[in-house]
């Protein structure tokens, strides 16, 4: 069976898809990443949210942002992969759906994004570059890194 990919505004979740989708993202980054932080920054109501379903379960989510959200330029942001199927390398899979998906709905090549800094090689192989240095945010380090 393959993903299913959606791409939906706020707005257009289902109940059901908002649960699953914060739910995917609170096991990763507060339970598995071990790091109290408030999920919730406001930012979900002008995202754009890219889903994948895997017999009938969200399994990968990411946040798509126009330019002037939390970048000068479009962004990608919450990145988050079911720890379950991260064998199966569909980080890759939503990266590429990102970045399609900023240019079919923004119209926008160029993309910043906050990534954790061990991640750093993963999004060099989607033409990241690192354009900061590394800073902390709820205590992990991050850098910006741009997609020209």
């Amino acid at each position: 069976m393959a993903l299913q990919w959606k791409i939906k505004p706020f707005e257009a979740l289902s109940v059901n898809e908002l649960y699953d989708l914060l739910k995917l993202r609170s096991e990763i980054f507060v339970v598995e990443q071990n790091c109290v932080y408030l999920d919730l920054d406001g930012k979900d109501k002008v995202a754009l949210h890219l889903f994948a379903e895997f017999e009938g379960k969200v399994v990968a989510h990411a946040r798509l942002f126009k330019p002037g959200i939390s970048f000068d330029n479009a962004s990608i942001g919450r990145v988050v992969v079911d720890a379950n199927y991260r064998d199966r390398k569909w980080g890759h899979d939503l990266m590429r759906e990102a970045i399609a998906g900023v240019a079919h709905h923004y119209g926008e090549r160029k993309i910043t994004i906050g990534a954790q800094l061990y991640l750093k090689k993963f999004y060099e192989s989607h033409g990241f570059v690192q354009s900061s240095e590394m800073y902390l945010e709820d205590d992990i380090p991050h850098i910006e890194m741009i997609k020209e």
